[in-house]
């Protein structure tokens, strides 16, 4: 009897880790994705490997990247100027961001309509936290300011 005690506290044992596998799994997304820079300095490399040499150093957190590859522990990533490189997964972040791109200030609008009221302007090479896309819009908040831009003045927003 002690030993069938034993084997099912065992087998419960193990079940009770079965759900921690889930979480780590979910980090090895079906490639490509988007995602963000998620410290204020990250090395892009030219490999999958410490022992590869640093080709670009970012020094924006936040800024959004589409990962095209994944390496164990790395990513092959994509950056707004179309740069691509190896960084660490530990330091991205599966927040979706934005960048403004193109030429000249675009209007922040008040909805997802160009008739909407003009909240603010903002600059290209402005970043901020993407939210939901519709109709060619999609929501924009930018240090706490929020507004909706055309989704064609923006880098990080559909489908890869």
């Amino acid at each position: 009897m002690k030993r069938f005690v034993v084997t099912v506290l065992a087998a419960l044992g193990l079940l009770a880790l079965v759900p921690l596998g889930a979480p780590l799994n979910a980090q090895d997304r079906e490639t490509p994705y988007w995602a963000s820079i998620d410290s204020e300095r990250v090395n892009m490399r030219v490999g999958p490997s410490v022992d590869y040499p640093i080709e670009w150093v970012y020094k924006r957190k936040g800024l959004p990247i589409k990962v095209i590859r994944l390496r164990e522990g790395w990513r092959l990533i994509e950056d707004p100027d179309g740069q691509q490189g190896w960084v660490t997964r530990s330091l991205l972040s599966a927040a979706r961001t934005a960048m403004i791109i193109g030429e000249g200030p675009i209007d922040l609008r008040a909805s997802a309509s160009a008739t909407s009221a003009l909240r603010w302007r903002a600059m290209p090479g402005n970043v901020g936290k993407l939210g939901t896309c519709e109709a060619g819009w999609c929501e924009l908040d930018i240090a706490g300011r929020k507004g909706w831009a055309p989704e064609d003045r923006l880098w990080g927003t559909g489908a890869p």
